[in-house]
């Protein structure tokens, strides 16, 4: 019998959520902030991704070879809605891989340091999941863990996502 788990590998919580049928759409935004799905050029993509997520120690696409992110941010199978501030700035991403539809996985949510506490997080988060609910798709699903946000479960069943399974896993790539 082989022990595939190295013991100097923290264990994580994982919790694993779903929606099977749309929530509520989101709260009117009286600021100047705006949402809408982008395609954006890799340096752009990973400059927004280690902003929002190098605190969290994301590390998932800046590991990747970078003809196979290209491929990633060009191909039909992920979205990726952008919150943009009054100037433009990008303040925060919420990213679907479509790759299985009628599945869709939430792969990667969250704001900026500077955007966080203003309620932009949830309104960013259903404002993405009306977006990709009108492609009927069978469930969108996420999963997260214990080095992710402490609030991240919370925001998640807020809006209308529901633990089906939590495990003890091996950490991983972020």
């Amino acid at each position: 019998m082989v022990d595939n788990q190295r013991s100097d590998q923290p264990i994580l919580r994982v919790s694993y959520l779903e929606q099977c049928e749309p929530a509520a759409p989101p709260a009117l935004n009286w600021g100047s902030e705006r949402v809408s799905v982008e395609r954006l050029a890799r340096s752009d993509y990973l400059a927004l991704y280690r902003r929002v997520g190098g605190v969290l120690g994301w590390d998932q696409r800046t590991s990747m070879p970078e003809s196979e992110l290209e491929a990633l941010l060009g191909g039909a199978a992920l979205r990726v809605y952008v919150l943009r501030d009054h100037r433009g700035d990008a303040l925060g991403f919420c990213e679907f891989d479509r790759t299985h539809f009628p599945q869709i996985e939430l792969k990667n949510f969250g704001l900026a340091p500077e955007a966080q506490g203003r309620g932009l997080g949830p309104w960013l988060l259903a404002s993405a999941l009306q977006g990709e609910w009108r492609s009927n798709p069978a469930r969108i699903w996420l999963h997260t863990d214990t080095w992710d946000h402490p609030a991240a479960v919370h925001v998640y069943e807020r809006a209308g996502f529901r633990i089906f399974d939590v495990r003890e896993e091996a950490a991983g790539p972020l």
